[in-house]
């Protein structure tokens, strides 16, 4: 378990003012460290998140680890379903009005022109902030169970936010076709 003052640290520079993807993706390091992705309330207002006390007009909606931040930002959440349940959570919550559809590679993906719709969906609504630290996985856990982000499974409140992301995913999982054999 992380010290109480490094959970702390790391928790005020994610609160910092959050960045524009185009920036963000420009300016991250390849270093280890947290993430923390951040929406307007009206982007997702049925998931409601911690307000960024910098900019109280967004939400924390979700918080990740990584080895290399450049790389899990950049290749796999603004890129990749396949390699992000970011990307699967936020496609299955707005399948119903963006109609993404999937299909089967080894795993449930969205279809080529999706992952690009989706991806852009993400530069117009979402901002990112971000921590370098050299151990993040018990940081994360830490932050997400104190946090509790509602697009994170693990450590989130029980309830309706909860039973809504799970459904979303399945929804995302149950529209594939038929799995090939």
């Amino acid at each position: 378990m992380p010290d109480t003052a490094t959970v702390q640290r790391i928790k005020t520079v994610l609160f910092a003012p959050p960045e524009a993807l185009p920036a963000a993706v420009a300016t991250l390091p390849r270093t280890a460290g947290l993430y923390a992705w951040w929406a307007p309330p009206s982007t997702l207002p049925a998931l409601p998140g911690p307000a960024n006390k910098a900019e109280p007009e967004r939400r924390l909606i979700y918080l990740g680890k990584a080895t290399r931040l450049r790389s899990r930002i950049g290749s796999n959440h603004l890129k990749r379903s396949g390699s992000s349940s970011l990307r699967r959570t936020l496609a299955g919550l707005l399948m119903p009005t963006e109609n993404y559809q999937t299909t089967w590679s080894d795993r449930v993906i969205l279809i080529p022109g999706d992952e690009q719709r989706l991806t852009d969906w993400m530069y117009r609504h979402l901002t990112l902030t971000w921590a370098e630290h050299p151990d993040p996985a018990p940081v994360e856990a830490a932050l997400i169970s104190q946090l509790r982000p509602p697009l994170n499974l693990d450590g989130a409140q029980q309830g309706t936010v909860h039973d809504q992301v799970k459904a979303a995913r399945a929804a995302y999982y149950a529209s594939a076709s038929q799995r090939p054999h």
